[in-house]
């Protein structure tokens, strides 16, 4: 899982209204007013005191990821290669602007407006199945074959790693006819995952870290094999400056089932010191499992392993980690196996969160909530909100049983399991802070979380200020329509209050009983497998209702996130091509020593 931090700007003046004009929006003029929602943010991170063999393996670890970019494209859709080539070609103005936009999105349709098509001659939306399925193939035929399948077939057509496609195939007097088939992803990427897996053999023979030497070494036979266990195990086990994350991880392209993995990359500089600090979270992880707000029944009597924090400095991120709204933070991996015997990693990337806070959050504030709620935003709050929600996603129901059969919560909800579990880990976390607010004077987490009265203010208050950016996300995306049920819930119970002028503010007295309620629904959701539970909810809650969406208008002129430029990674390795991108608005802080 990951989070995903932003503020979505509406130009014309409401959600509606942008997401229906985005297909006549195809003048450059146009394009450039909505790239220009994210903004220009050189990412700088000073690498001198890596030893000389990692600068050297960091260099391969640029240039394999740079590879999944277009792995990614091949992903969303089947048509994108061949218009991404097309654009490259067009030097004109236009062709530059449908480039650049082109390319913050990954695609011809634009994230941050419920994925509207911005570019001609092209599908007015994304396909819900991405590339992993054939387009020509409803969701109901699909379940049918699955049905058809023998267990084993199952489990090879639901895989993360597999896509469906059409095969030719005899069939006697009738001659050729097609059938589905999986396709596992060693072979459908075969060309960009034998490239990568070099790479990442020849930075694994360059550093002399063994946990990254093992990881890279067994993440290479990963691309080749489409066995991704091995490998997994060694990430969790990595303990190095660089904090290398690379592989098919989540499935939120995957609209129709929820199956399928699209390729993140992330490749990170370790903050040694802060995650020092946020270790002492970690021990009392199985102490709030047993104070969850739902049946003892649904806890986990012992969770499945350590849950290390790794704060890093982002140098490059790639694929599916590199389009729209950019990725703050994560909780990987998303293999049961793993969890239950090694439990889960979380990776904060501490400088993205920063540019996010300063450039969006804390304008958001000013405009969004009452004057003596705006003052109590503070970066902290920010950061250990996130921090806490990605911890909970190791939390709750996740392997159940129903009526005698074993399976998951996430097999369960499908796709709608995206959106469930990202507010789940929303109001955990914040169930879970104010759990480890009320003990800490009894624990070793005085010293990193601090509890009095002004500490909780500013935690709630800051969860309502960072709600507009999520809200904002659009309701395709699983973030934004979990945060706009959590928005929705927690307003009916009179915990967000509304005011004349479109400000909000927080009831605190009221908060934390409407927290431990919607934390209960959450869990109980997961907890049962309840597909039809959750899709009522979702219809219900996971909306934007007219006061909001006029609130929001006051947001503007504020831009919606940032845009990257990996300053470093293009310094180490100067990319071959990429599209044309706005100067930089925002300058970034250089880390010593990180």
């Amino acid at each position: 899982m990951r989070v995903v931090l932003v503020l979505l700007v509406i130009a014309t003046g409401c959600i509606g209204d942008m997401a229906g004009q985005v297909r006549s929006f195809t003048g450059e003029a146009q394009l450039e007013d909505m790239a220009s929602r994210f903004a220009p943010t050189p990412l700088r991170v000073d690498i001198s005191e890596l030893t000389g063999g990692d600068r050297q393996a960091l260099a391969k670890l640029v240039e394999a990821a740079r590879i999944f970019d277009e792995v990614f494209l091949q992903q969303m859709w089947t048509g994108n290669i061949a218009l991404y080539q097309r654009l490259q070609r067009d030097t004109s103005p236009l062709g530059r602007a449908r480039l650049h936009y082109f390319w913050i999105n990954k695609g011809p349709w634009s994230e941050i407006d419920d994925y509207k098509a911005f570019l001609p001659s092209v599908p007015t939306s994304k396909p819900p199945g991405a590339n992993f399925y054939p387009e020509n193939v409803t969701k109901a035929q699909l379940e049918t074959w699955f049905s058809s399948l023998p267990e084993e077939g199952q489990q090879k057509a639901k895989s993360f790693f597999s896509v469906i496609r059409w095969s030719p195939t005899e069939d006697g007097k009738k001659g050729v006819r097609h059938s589905l088939v999986a396709v596992p992803y060693s072979e459908e990427y075969k060309d960009d995952l034998t490239r990568a897996a070099g790479l990442l053999r020849e930075a694994a023979a360059l550093t002399q870290n063994s946990s990254l030497k093992k990881f890279l070494t067994t993440r290479a036979d990963a691309f080749l094999s489409n066995d991704y266990y091995e490998s997994d195990m060694a990430w969790m086990d990595l303990d190095a400056p660089l904090d290398v994350t690379i592989g098919p991880y989540e499935t939120y392209n995957d609209e129709l089932f929820g199956y399928k993995a699209a390729f993140d990359v992330y490749v990170n500089l370790r903050d040694e010191q802060e995650s020092a600090k946020l270790s002492a979270y970690t021990k009392h992880l199985q102490e709030i499992e047993d104070n969850l707000p739902i049946d003892p029944e649904y806890r986990n009597r012992k969770l499945g392993g350590a849950a290390p924090i790794r704060v890093v400095d982002q140098i490059i991120s790639a694929g599916d980690g590199a389009h729209g709204i950019q990725t703050a933070a994560y909780n990987l991996p998303n293999d049961e196996r793993v969890v239950q015997q090694k439990g889960s990693k979380r990776v904060m990337m501490k400088n993205v969160q920063e540019a996010k806070f300063h450039s969006v959050l804390v304008p958001i504030a000013r405009k969004m909530l009452i004057r003596s709620n705006a003052i109590d935003v503070n970066f902290d709050s920010f950061f250990t909100h996130i921090v806490a929600h990605e911890l909970m996603h190791g939390l709750g129901p996740q392997q159940i049983t129903l009526d005698g059969r074993a399976t998951t919560a996430r097999a369960e909800l499908k796709e709608l399991y995206g959106a469930v579990e990202e507010a789940k880990a929303d109001v955990t976390g914040l169930f879970a802070l104010q759990y480890m607010m009320d003990h800490s004077k009894e624990t070793d987490l005085a010293k990193v979380l601090p509890s009095d009265d002004a500490a909780q203010r500013q935690l709630y208050i800051t969860y309502l200020a960072s709600a507009f950016r999520s809200l904002r996300f659009g309701l395709k995306d699983a973030h934004g329509k979990g945060m706009a049920m959590q928005f929705n819930y927690l307003t009916d119970r009179g915990a967000f209050v509304a005011h004349a002028d479109g400000t909000y503010s927080v009831d605190m007295g009221k908060i934390r009983d409407a927290v431990r309620e919607l934390d209960h629904d959450l869990l109980l959701l997961e907890a049962k497998g309840n597909y039809v539970g959750a899709k009522k909810m979702l219809n219900e809650l996971g909306v934007i209702r007219p006061p909001i969406r006029r609130a929001l208008v006051r947001l503007d002129s504020i831009p919606t996130d940032i845009e990257p430029i990996f300053v470093t990674a293009d310094e180490l390795v100067p990319a071959a091509t990429a599209a044309p991108a706005a100067k930089p608005a925002v300058a970034s802080k250089k880390r010593k020593g990180r």
